[in-house]
Parts: C-alpha cells; structure tokens; sequence
C-alpha cells in the first residue's frame, strides 16, 4: 500500500505529485470515511498559490461523485477553517495549503466536525480505500450528486472572531505586519486595525507564485529591518496558510515560538487561567524555556516534534498552552490548531497588560545555541539508532561534558534517509564540534 499521508496531511509538488487525479480520490475516500457516521458538508478553503483552484476543483468533484454536499470559501487562513468547520454545521473542513513550503508545492488537510486534524486511524481508513482493488463505495447520481456552495462571508466570520478575543486598546502603538503573500494578506491590517493600531504592511498582495517566496515567518529579516525602519512597537510574520507567527521586538531581534511560550504563559500564570502550572513544548523547545518556567513554578511537557502532537498532550491532560519553536502555537480555549494572528493578539494583549514593552517581554527567557546537524544512514537503520549501545554511549559521554547545562537530541528525518543531531548548550563552538563528531560517528555505525 502507498502512503500519502504525512505528520501535517497530504504534501506534494502541484500536477507531479499530487495530481488532480489524488484530489479526486482522496475526495471520494475521505468523504465515504466521513460520512458513515453523520451528513453534512464539507468546508474548503485555500491559501494563495496558483494550483490551489487546480487541486479545490478536483477534490470537490471527488466529495460531490459520492453525494456531498461543498461549500468553497476561497482564500483563507488553516485556523479560519478549523474555527469555522467545529462551529458551524459542517461535517469536515479541508485545507489546500503547503504551510510555509515553496509555491509549487500544495497540500490537502482535514478537520473533522470538533475542528481538529484527523487522528492517524483515520488517514489510515482513507489510505487504504485509495489503495484498495476493492470498490466498496457506489457513485451518486440524480438528485444525489453533491452541489458546489460559494460562500463570500467566511473570511469576515473569522475576522470577527480575531477581533473578538480581546479587549484592548492600542491606539498610539505601530506595528508592522509581513503576510508572506499569503493568506492572511487580504484580513492582517484591517483585523490589527480594528484595536487602534497603526499598522504597516508587507507582501500581502499574493499573485499566485509570490507566497513564501523569501518572506513571511520563513524570512524574518524582512520584518527585523522593517521594525527597525519603521520604529515599530512589535512586528509579526506570518507562513503561507497563518497557522504559525515569528514576532519581532521593538528592538529587531526576533520572538520564536518559545519565547512567546514564555510570555503568554507568564500572562495566564498571574491570572490563574494556567491550567495544572503547564506549558507544552516539543523535544526541540530550548532549555531556555525550562529554565525559565521553572523559575516562575511552571512545568515543561516535552512531546515529539509535530503540533499535532503538542495538542495530543493538551487534549489528554487539559493544559491551555502549547507549541513549538517554529511559532506555532496552541491556545487551546480559542481554537484547536495553531493561529498566528490570534497568537499575535494575545502578544499585544500581555504587552498593553503588563504595560511592557516586547522587548523586555523578550528578555524574560534567555536562548541557549541549538547546532543542528544531519548524519546521513541507512534508510532501515535511521529509526533504530538507540539499539546501537555505543552510539547511546557517546551521547551519555557528551551530556556528562556539559554536567547539566546542555543536552543532545536525536531524532530521526520523517521523509529522508537522516538521523538529525542537535547539540545545545552554553557555548556555540563547543557545540559545532560536539555535533558534527557525534553526526560523523552515528553515520559510521548506521551505514
């Protein structure tokens, strides 16, 4: 059987990898798996990039063969689907979006009905109708054949709802904004607007080939140089479908995910609404991050990298914060998958609270280096590196060097024939070395 499914749903290069023919299979197989156990029709939306209407048109064709019904929103953010599809009447909400990825690439991602990314028994469900000999869903016809629906007003819902999640006023601030020519081009300013701001805007006119193309949260030197230029008070960047943010202080060095895990978290601490004292992170969170939380009586839970495994650990235990470096973060009370201008709200939020400035909201963790380096090995090794008693060796021998003020973490590629190495700690050329001698080592036995 094939596999299409990846940690953050189907990826590809548009009309090469994931064809038209794709969209419209996964169409069928999804809508037949979704519907077995309640009606209703499906959401889609899309980020800016050219193959978007080629891959929208083919997937929905796909859902209408089998009898459902599509309502197409056109361009619009991943969070704006994931709000819309667990509070209006929809059975699924999809996605055509590659996240931050160059425009040639294109992606198709669900939500089920509560508004979260489909659990792996269920992409597993899809696959197997895709791959299968066995045709065991029948075409509709007649008055069964799903209709196509067009919807003006989605982006305006969720503009509102952006507008909605605080009460605060900023007039006298300037903030400067970077939408990737993505999707959030057409709604950022006027939402930022909307609470008094001044507002100062790059790359929000998207022509199809322009999304992520060396701007955005992929790029935040464009938003450093911009804050600077502009004086601004903060500035926020944003990837192609606005599901993660990299901030930018009024000093233009750059907020990452965890720092802004620290700031909010403080925010929610001192008002009681930090769930169990948590925060959840990835396995990548810096130890910055720890070390912080710590000094304030919060604790760090570290999961695999993937959001979707952050929200895992959310659901499980309750907690109300999590994210990954990469600036896509969770506030579970709000919406259930990352929200980059949501998150620079509630940013704005504890600056307008606290009465501090982003820089010294910044200062409140500070970041340990992070040297990551790829050893290349064995595709049939890659994920068995821990069975290897000496490679465990060497990477207790380096952890015993630093005597608690560094780390090693190993974690195999998802896609390539890579085990990554990332070494952090106090000192940035003791790390380079560590790290490329450890990489060196690994692939020595894994190959």
């Amino acid at each position: 059987m094939g596999k299409l499914f990846g940690t953050d749903g189907i990826r590809g290069v548009a009309n090469l990898k994931l064809t038209p023919e794709i969209a419209y299979k996964v169409g069928r197989a999804a809508g037949y798996v979704l519907s077995k156990e309640a009606k209703g029709k499906v959401i889609i939306g899309r980020d800016t990039r050219l193959s978007g209407h080629l891959l929208e048109s083919a997937l929905a064709s796909g859902l209408m063969s089998i009898g459902l019904d599509v309502e197409l929103v056109g361009v619009i953010p991943t969070p704006a689907i994931a709000y819309l599809t667990r509070t209006e009447d929809y059975l699924a909400g999809v996605v055509i979006s590659a996240s931050h990825n160059p425009y040639e690439h294109n992606g198709i991602k669900f939500f089920s009905h509560e508004g979260y990314k489909l659990p792996d028994s269920v992409e597993n469900q899809i696959e197997d109708l895709i791959f299968s000999d066995t045709k065991i869903y029948k075409d509709a016809t007649g008055a069964d054949v799903g209709k196509i629906i067009y919807s003006h007003d989605a982006q305006d819902k969720y503009a509102n709802y952006l507008k909605s999640l605080a009460d605060i006023d900023l007039t006298g601030m300037k903030i400067a904004l970077d939408t990737g020519n993505g999707a959030l081009s057409e709604i950022a300013k006027s939402v930022v607007e909307s609470f008094g701001a001044e507002v100062t805007i790059i790359n929000d006119k998207p022509n199809g080939i322009n999304i992520n193309d060396n701007c955005g949260s992929t790029n935040p030197e464009l938003i450093k140089k911009l804050v600077i230029k502009e004086k601004a008070d903060i500035g926020m960047s944003f990837d192609g479908d606005a599901d993660r943010i990299i901030a930018v202080d009024n000093l233009g060095r750059e907020i990452d995910g965890d720092h802004i895990l620290a700031i909010c978290a403080t925010q929610l601490k001192a008002e009681n609404k930090l769930t169990n004292d948590t925060v959840v992170g990835t396995i990548m969170s810096n130890i910055g991050l720890t070390r912080y939380l710590e000094s304030i009586g919060v604790n760090l839970v570290h999961t695999k990298v993937g959001d979707r495994y952050v929200l895992e650990e959310m659901k499980k235990n309750n907690f109300v914060i999590g994210g990954e470096q990469s600036g896509h973060i969770i506030f579970l009370d709000y919406n259930t998958t990352g929200d980059g201008l949501a998150t620079g709200i509630h940013l704005l939020e504890v600056m307008k609270k606290s009465n501090k400035t982003s820089a010294e909201l910044n200062d409140l963790m500070t970041s340990y280096p992070q040297i990551l380096v790829n050893a290349n090995v064995r595709l049939d090794l890659k994920d068995r590196y821990m069975e290897f008693p000496e490679i465990v060796s060497e990477i207790e021998k380096i952890e015993e060097k630093f005597d608690g003020k560094g780390r090693v973490v190993i974690r195999p590629s998802g896609t390539e024939s890579l085990v990554r190495v990332m070494i952090e700690g106090e000192n940035e050329k003791v790390l380079e070395e560590e790290a490329k001698n450890l990489a060196l080592f690994i692939e020595d036995k894994l190959n």
